[in-house]
């Protein structure tokens, strides 16, 4: 009785499962919408831009840097971060972000005189 019951359990599931990855993949698939970094609120925008000064620092792909910031500004994609870095200042944000900021601007070739002390500025 037990074994005929932990049966039909596992069946139960395994069609379950089935059915769930059919539904879910072939039939109403998830569509993304407005997903890009230009939509996002200001304060995502700031975390976006943060993240992608702090992978500049860990990875030192300078490539991979533009492209993300790019997303926010095509014409200019140093602008984000010489933007956030100058209302960290501002606010008195912390200086280990304003200087991974600073860093990503100068490897951009666009360091605002403001920023250029933060470059000193232990991580």
């Amino acid at each position: 009785m037990f074994a005929r019951l932990l049966r039909l359990t596992a069946v139960g599931t395994a069609i379950g499962l089935a059915l769930g990855f059919a539904i879910g993949w072939g039939v109403w698939p998830v569509q993304y919408t407005n997903t890009a970094p230009d939509v996002l609120r200001q304060d995502y925008r700031d975390d976006y831009v943060l993240m992608t000064a702090t992978a500049y620092q860990v990875d030192g792909d300078l490539a991979r840097a533009r492209e993300r910031l790019a997303l926010l500004d095509p014409v200019h994609p140093a602008g984000p971060a010489i933007e956030l870095a100058g209302r960290l200042v501002e606010s008195g944000g912390d200086p280990a972000d304003i200087a991974r900021l600073a860093r990503l601007a100068w490897a951009l070739g666009s360091l605002p005189a403001a920023l250029t002390p933060y470059l000193e500025v232990s991580p």
